[in-house]
């Protein structure tokens, strides 16, 4: 992934993350670019062995072809949506670019804060999760982490 920009979306495959996903699909993805979802799976979501083989690193970069079966995706615990894929199969090809997902397992205050750390990321976007702006502030001030 050298030279290229990637850029990192938060996803819980709610309705505010599906709206920052493809706000960073028309806004900030630009063709060549590396898409990287990042989405975090509350312990418990795996088996003992697998998950604490993941837990400190989180999941390897996950490709879109495996992160669409969802076969696989109970491996890890999380489940896509089939709109999240739809978004994500989309900005693939018309701007050809490579999809990743990489997961982790815990807390997603800290894990989304840990994932910057983990993750050589351009920038990371991340949707408001609906609520107001008092409210958003309880979450460490999260939409500061848009960074390039």
């Amino acid at each position: 992934m050298d030279g290229t920009r990637r850029v990192g979306v938060a996803v819980d495959f709610s309705a505010c993350s599906k709206k920052a996903l493809q706000w960073a699909a028309d806004n900030v993805v630009r063709n060549g670019d590396h898409l990287i979802l990042v989405t975090v799976v509350p312990e418990g979501g795996l088996e003992k062995g697998e998950q604490q083989l993941w837990e400190d690193s989180g999941s390897p970069l996950i490709p879109l072809a495996e992160f669409s079966e969802p076969t696989i995706m109970k491996k890890y615990g999380a489940k896509p949506d089939p709109e999240t894929l739809d978004i994500v199969n989309t900005v693939a090809r018309q701007k050809q670019i490579v999809v990743v997902m990489k997961i982790f397992w815990g807390d997603p205050r800290e894990k989304i804060c840990e994932a910057i750390d983990k993750i050589p990321l351009s920038c990371l976007v991340i949707g408001n999760r609906g609520l107001g702006k008092l409210k958003r502030l309880d979450f460490i001030n999260i939409e500061l982490l848009i960074f390039f």
